[in-house]
């Protein structure tokens, strides 16, 4: 065995009764090793002090070890950037790359831009990891490039089997369900969605349609007068409020598609004198930190970001390593505060 201040590969793989392959697999967080070995190799790696030489590991393989998260603007009029829930998935993202032995690139695009000719080509990155869109029916055309290039990347949305790329994404049919089952049990009956419902924004899509389907089997018919689309940005919550209230439909609920959304939407609510929830309760979705903090705290649908980074990340080694992936679904859960 090597002298004990310079430990190998080699030595770690003795210990742990393993290959030296299989070692080197563990160490940069390759999904193909079940996770009792992995936590084996890393615990005796730990305690040879051993440390992966990733420049060499990287030109082995032909790889910089790096991974790109690319972060696409959302051009919206009030100059919001980034959603909320992205920026929480990060932490998530940059632990589990660090934890796996890859580097994070972060970048802000356009999406008019060519930004899926600018990474994996150029070596700057192994794969890439996508969030936010926009326009679904934009972003569409980019996805087939990629597909196209053989370039390897996943990314977070709406999860539907046309054959671009691995998706992971929240059950939004489940979101909105739940959304619905907790305002029916309220007592709620005349329940309102703000977000656009269109295949333009699937997973608001989604949201809505779980949220009617829940309705439907209790013998409720939605009232598509009820239903005002909205972008996910505040002030297009609260807009869609003014909406509501100005067409004079009654309505005792509002599920809105972001928590953004939401917030907009008790401007709105409390500006026309409405109490919430004892008028009007309200039901938002994402769980940003933002939504703990408004007045009354906001009840909404969280989406599990932690997992949500994790499972990015190794679904994006697994790609690059050439193993089989496929689409997830993450659950949501309901977390109720003050607004219902």
């Amino acid at each position: 065995m090597a002298s004990p201040d310079k430990p190998t590969s080699f030595d770690i793989a003795a210990l742990a009764g393993v290959s030296q392959p299989t070692v080197s697999r563990a160490l940069r967080g390759d999904p193909t090793v079940n996770e009792g070995t992995r936590k084996r190799i890393e615990a005796i790696a730990a305690q040879l002090g051993y440390k992966v030489d990733k420049n060499a590991s990287s030109l082995r393989r032909g790889q910089s070890s790096t991974l790109a998260l690319l972060f696409f603007e959302d051009p919206l009029p009030d100059g919001t950037a980034i959603n909320p829930f992205f920026l929480a998935m990060l932490g998530s993202i940059l632990r589990t790359c660090a934890k796996r032995g890859y580097d994070l690139l972060t970048s802000f695009q356009q999406l008019s831009s060519n930004w899926h000719k600018d990474y994996e080509d150029a070596r700057k990155a192994d794969g890439l990891i996508l969030l936010g869109y926009g326009d679904y029916e934009l972003y569409r055309a980019r996805l087939q490039d990629l597909v196209r290039q053989g370039t390897h990347f996943v990314r977070w949305g709406s999860v539907e089997l046309n054959g671009l790329g691995t998706t992971i994404g929240c059950d939004n049919m489940l979101g909105g369900r739940l959304a619905a089952e907790h305002l029916l049990e309220r007592g709620r009956r005349r329940l309102a969605f703000i977000g656009d419902a269109t295949s333009h924004y699937p997973e608001f899509r989604d949201r809505y349609h779980g949220f009617c389907d829940t309705q439907l089997a209790v013998g409720i018919e939605p009232d598509p007068r009820l239903q005002i689309g909205a972008l996910s940005i505040e002030e297009s919550g609260y807009v869609a409020a003014q909406e509501l209230l100005a067409n004079r439909v009654p309505f005792d609920a509002i599920f809105a598609a972001s928590d953004l959304i939401a917030i907009g939407a008790l401007r709105a609510l409390q500006e026309a004198g409405k109490s919430v929830p004892g008028d009007v309760s309200v039901v938002g979705f994402d769980d940003i930190p933002a939504a703990s903090l408004t007045h009354p705290p906001l009840t909404t649908i969280a989406q599990d970001y932690n997992a949500a980074g994790e499972v990015l990340v190794d679904t994006l080694i697994g790609e690059i390593g050439n193993h089989s992936s496929e689409m997830r679904l993450l659950p949501p859960t309901l977390v109720v505060r003050k607004t219902s």
